[in-house]
C-alpha cells in the first residue's frame, strides 16, 4: 500500500494564481482601512482557492514482480568444437538451477544458432529481441553462454542491468588457419597474376614458425604440393590457360590437436579474360560488306584490329609510277610468316587467289588454324570461279566445297535445327516469328564436315562451322549480311551473329556446343548443360566430402538443359554428365563461424563493460551469483552480479478527495460569519 496526494484543478493554475493575488489584494485593502475581520475573509478565499485545486488522497495497492534473468546459450557452429557442447549444455543447466532457486527470479533461457546465408553468430540480434519482449523494469541481469565470437556488433544493446560472459573452451585450445588475403576476380589468359595468402596458427599452437606444405589445384586437376612460411603473408604466381571461371582450391593439411580443419582450405574463383582480341582483316576487294566487318570489329574495345583492303592487284597496270601512289604496300611476308601467330583470327573477306598470299602462306594459314587459330571466310562470287580459296592448301581445311554456281535471287537466311542448338545461332531467330530480311547472293555449297547451322536458298547451307585440330573455322557462303546492317526489309541481327560467330571461333567460353558449367547463389546451384546432341544422360554430382548425386537433366531450350541442386555443405564440387566436366565451389573460402575459433571475449567487452559485468571461464565451474546495487561493480573473484529491480504491479487505487463540497461551504461560510460578527461587535 502506498499513499500520496494529488491535485486535480477545476481551473487552470493560471486563473487560480489571479484569483490568490485578488484574495490577497482584498485582505492588504481591509487591512490598511482598519477592517478588524479582514483575516478571517482572506482564510475564506483561501478555502474557496483550496477547493478549486481539488485536492485528493491517492492510495494504491500493489503486488511484487518477480525479476527475470536472460540467459542467451550459444549453439552456432563455432561451439560445436572440441569439447564445447557437453561443456557448454552442463554449464547452462547449472545456471539455470542456481538461478531459479534464488527467490523471486525467472530465468528466459534463449538459444542462438547459425544466421542465414553465412552471418555467423546474431547473438546480440537475439538479446535486443529478447529485451523488446520483456519489460526493462524487470530484467536484473543478463548471462551469455557462448565462446565470444559474435558477428553483430553493430547491434550493441542499451542494456538495463549487467550483462556477463560465461565463456567456453579451454586454455589450450590452438587453430591453423589459411587465409587469401587479396585474390583478383579476373586476370589476363596467359600472364602471372599474384596472390596473397597466409597460413597461421591461432590460441596456443605446441610450436610457432616453421614450414607447412600448401597445396593447389586448379579446376580439380592434380594438386601442386609447396612448402610456405607459418605466420607470414606470401605471394603465389598462378596463370590461367583457359577463359571464363577457373576454380583455385588451397589446402594445408591438418595438424594434430587443432580445433577443426574447416578452416584448413580456400576456394578462390578467378574469370580468366583475354587482354586484346588482335583480328586480321583482309578484304579482297572494296564492297559495302567490308565496312560492316570493319564497324563491327572496331566497336569492340577489346579487339586489336589490322584491316588491309586489296585497292591494287598485281595485273592491274595502269602507268602510274611507284613513287606517287599513296597506297600501303601489304606485308605480306610479316603478316603470314612471322606474325601469323600473333592473332587470334583471320578473316578472309571476298578474297581470291590473285598472286598476293603465295600457296606457302596459304599454307602457313593452314598450320596456323591447325594449331588452335581460327580462320573465317565470307565467301563472294569468286568463292565459285577457279581463283577461289578451296583451290589453295586453305581448301583441305574448309569445311564446304563449292559447285561453282553463284544463285543471284533473294532468300531469308534461316536457322537449321542443328543451328537453333548451337550456341552461334541459338536464339537468333524464334520459331513462329517473322523471317528476316532477304539477302539476294549466294555461293552454292556442299558440305563436307562441320555443323551447318544456317541455310539459304533450297535449303542449301549457308554458314558452316568447323574444328580443324587445335583451331576452328568458319565459312559463310554470301557476302551480303550487310544489308541487315542497312535494315533491307527489316534486316535482321546481324552484329549479334557476327559477334557470337567471332566470340566462338576465339574459343569463348560461354559460345562453346558441348559445356557444363554452373552458377550458385548462396548453396543453390544452377547447373546447364549445352549440347548438339538430341539426349544426355543423368549429371552426377560429387559433393566435398565425396558423396555422389544423380540427377535428371530437363530441357530448357533446343540444345540446352537445366538442373536446380541444392548444395548441402561449403566447397568444391565436382559435375560430369557423360565425357563433359566442370567444377564449382559453393560458399566462401572460409565459413564465417570458423575464421576466428579461439574463444575470446574481445568482441563483447563493448557490452559487457556497459553495466560493470564480468567474464567467467567454463573450466572455472559455477559462480555464485550475487545481489548488487544499480552502478555498482558486477563482478568480483569467484562471483557474478545481478541487479534486483522490486519491480510491483498496481492492483487497485482508491482516491479520496480531502475538501468536500459541504465541507468547503461549511468553513467559507463559518468564516465568513465570523468576521462579520466581528466587525459588529467593534
Amino acid at each position: 500500500m502506498s499513499s500520496e496526494i494529488t491535485f486535480d484543478p477545476l481551473l487552470p493554475l493560471a486563473m487560480l494564481a489571479a484569483l490568490g493575488l485578488v484574495v490577497l489584494l482584498a485582505a492588504v485593502l481591509a487591512y490598511w482601512r482598519g477592517l478588524s475581520g479582514w483575516a478571517l475573509r482572506m482564510l475564506a478565499g483561501l478555502v474557496v482557492i483550496a477547493a478549486l485545486a481539488g485536492p485528493s488522497l491517492r492510495q494504491e495497492q500493489r503486488a511484487a514482480l518477480s525479476d527475470i534473468v536472460l540467459m542467451l546459450v550459444d549453439q552456432s557452429s563455432s561451439q560445436g568444437l572440441s569439447d564445447r557442447p557437453a561443456q557448454t549444455a552442463a554449464a547452462a543447466e547449472t545456471l539455470e538451477a542456481t538461478l531459479m532457486a534464488r527467490p523471486n527470479t525467472e530465468v528466459r533461457r534463449i538459444e542462438v544458432k547459425d544466421g542465414s546465408d553465412n552471418s555467423g553468430t546474431l547473438l546480440l540480434s537475439a538479446l535486443n529481441d529478447a529485451l523488446a519482449e520483456e519489460p526493462s523494469a524487470r530484467i536484473a541481469g543478463v548471462f551469455a553462454l557462448s565462446d565470444g565470437r559474435v558477428h553483430d556488433l553493430d547491434r550493441l544493446p542499451d542494456l538495463p542491468a549487467p550483462m556477463h560472459l560465461i565463456q567456453s573452451g579451454q586454455p589450450s585450445d590452438w587453430d591453423r588457419r589459411l587465409i587469401v588475403e587479396h585474390a583478383p576476380a579476373f586476370a589476363i589468359l596467359g600472364e602471372p597474376v599474384v596472390l596473397s595468402l597466409r597460413v597461421e596458427d591461432q590460441g596456443n599452437p605446441p610450436t610457432i614458425g616453421g614450414l607447412v606444405e600448401l597445396s593447389l589445384s586448379i579446376d580439380g586437376d592434380e594438386p601442386f604440393v609447396a612448402a610456405v612460411p607459418l605466420g607470414e603473408t606470401f605471394e603465389l604466381p598462378i596463370t590461367l590457360q583457359h577463359g571464363g571461371r577457373n576454380v583455385i582450391q588451397f589446402a594445408v593439411p591438418e595438424a594434430a590437436g587443432e580445433l577443426t580443419n574447416r578452416n584448413n582450405a580456400a576456394i578462390v574463383q578467378i574469370n580468366g579474360v583475354r587482354d586484346r582480341l588482335r583480328v586480321l582483316l583482309v578484304s579482297g576487294e572494296p564492297h559495302p560488306g567490308g565496312r560492316t566487318w570493319r564497324n563491327l570489329l572496331k566497336s569492340d574495345s577489346s579487339v586489336d584490329l589490322v584491316h588491309f583492303t586489296i585497292l591494287r592487284p598485281p595485273e592491274k597496270q595502269d602507268g602510274v609510277p611507284v613513287a606517287e601512289l599513296s597506297l600501303i604496300a601489304f606485308p605480306t611476308r610479316e603478316l603470314f610468316l612471322e606474325k601469323i601467330d600473333d592473332f587470334d583470327l583471320i578473316i578472309f573477306d571476298r578474297y581470291k587467289r590473285r598472286g598476293i598470299l603465295p600457296s606457302i602462306y596459304l599454307e602457313n594459314v593452314r598450320r596456323y588454324v591447325a594449331d588452335g587459330g581460327a580462320v573465317l571466310v565470307a565467301a563472294g562470287p569468286d568463292f565459285a570461279s577457279a581463283d577461289s580459296l578451296y583451290r589453295s592448301p586453305l581448301g583441305t581445311i574448309l569445311p564446304g566445297r563449292p559447285t561453282a554456281r553463284v544463285i543471284d535471287e533473294g532468300y531469308p537466311p534461316a536457322v537449321t535445327d542443328l543451328g537453333q542448338r548451337h550456341p552461334v545461332t541459338a536464339g537468333l531467330q524464334a520459331p513462329d516469328g517473322p523471317d528476316w530480311g532477304r539477302w539476294l547472293r549466294q555461293v552454292e555449297l556442299t558440305s563436307e564436315s562441320g555443323d551447318v547451322v544456317m541455310s539459304g536458298v533450297e535449303e542449301a547451307p549457308l554458314l558452316i562451322l568447323d574444328r580443324v585440330g587445335d583451331g576452328r573455322i568458319a565459312l559463310l557462303a554470301s557476302d551480303q549480311a550487310w544489308l541487315w546492317d542497312r535494315g533491307f526489309e527489316g534486316g535482321g541481327p546481324q552484329a549479334e551473329l557476327l559477334r557470337r560467330l567471332a566470340h566462338w571461333m576465339m574459343k569463348e567460353p560461354e559460345l562453346e556446343e558441348e559445356t557444363l558449367t554452373a552458377s550458385a547463389v548462396g548453396q543453390e546451384m544452377r547447373i546447364l548443360r549445352r549440347t548438339l546432341g538430341e539426349e544426355v544422360g543423368p549429371l552426377t554430382v560429387v559433393t566435398p566430402s565425396g558423396e555422389e548425386v544423380t540427377l535428371e537433366l530437363e530441357q530448357t531450350a533446343p540444345g540446352a538443359l537445366e538442373a536446380i541442386y541444392q548444395g548441402p555443405e561449403i566447397g568444391l564440387y565436382r559435375l560430369r554428365e557423360g565425357e563433359v566436366e566442370a567444377v564449382i565451389g559453393l560458399g566462401p573460402a572460409a565459413p564465417r563461424e570458423f575464421e576466428q575459433t579461439i574463444a575470446s571475449a574481445n568482441p563483447l567487452t563493448p557490452v559487457i563493460a556497459q553495466m560493470r559485468g564480468g567474464v567467467w571461464p567454463m573450466v572455472d565451474g559455477t559462480p555464485d551469483i550475487r545481489d548488487v546495487r544499480a552502478g555498482r561493480p558486477a563482478s568480483g573473484r569467484g562471483w557474478l552480479g545481478i541487479t534486483p529491480r522490486n519491480a510491483a504491479e498496481t492492483t487497485a487505487v482508491t482516491r479520496l478527495p480531502l475538501l468536500p463540497p459541504w465541507l468547503v461551504m461549511l468553513a467559507v461560510l463559518g468564516l465568513m460569519l465570523a468576521a462579520w460578527l466581528r466587525e459588529g461587535r467593534r
